[in-house]
């Protein structure tokens, strides 16, 4: 908790929690592993610097939800908006549809490497975007900068390369920060979407 308070503080994140390895593993229920789909990669990170991103992590859920900066219709990756939410949402849906004679259709987007692609800048102003003091602001900043992974396939392990986009499968921090980045998006549709209907609406 104390390194957690001081990381926010000095709006600094250590070197020594910027250096992680990078597992490439087959994913399972595969027949052949004879494509780069066919397998995904998880990066192992020192286990002090995982529980401080975990307490930090589950600060900006909290705060980002009492705030109501979360779209509503953001499930699974924040707490008490589970996958099976969806699902009931989706099944609600539905039923009314029915109720009403209508038929329902669901497109999905599988948006493949999502949390490794998250643009850091883009970031930074979704953050800022969310009302965070610059403290937090900060902090982020330094925990992108100068980060860097090993990559490690059965016994073949490769040179460090320098991170400068994503925020990582696996940290604590992907689901908060996805979702946080998410957001600014579906707002800027939604207000969009709102101008369309106006415009056709006069």
């Amino acid at each position: 908790m104390h390194i957690a308070n001081a990381c926010i503080k000095l709006k600094y994140w250590s070197s020594h929690f910027k250096s992680a390895n990078t597992v490439v593993i087959p994913k399972p229920n595969k027949t052949l592993h004879n494509t780069l789909s066919s397998f995904q990669s998880i990066i192992l990170l020192n286990t002090t610097g995982k529980l401080v991103k975990k307490i930090i992590s589950n600060r900006l859920q909290f705060h980002m939800s009492a705030i109501g900066f979360l779209d509503p219709n953001q499930l699974g990756g924040i707490r008490q908006r589970s996958t099976t939410d969806a699902g009931i949402y989706l099944t609600h849906l539905i039923h009314i549809g029915w109720l009403k004679q209508c038929h329902t259709s669901v497109i999905a987007f599988d948006i493949t490497q999502f949390f490794p692609s998250l643009n850091h800048k883009f970031l930074s102003t979704c953050l800022k975007k969310a009302g965070l003091n610059t403290n937090i602001i900060g902090f982020f900043n330094s925990y992108y900068s100068n980060c860097s992974t090993t990559y490690t396939w059965n016994n073949f392990s490769s040179l460090a390369f320098n991170i400068n986009v994503g925020v990582g499968q696996g940290s604590a921090f992907s689901p908060i920060l996805s979702a946080i980045y998410l957001t600014s998006i579906i707002k800027t549709f939604k207000k969009k979407n709102k101008k369309s209907k106006r415009k056709y609406s006069n």
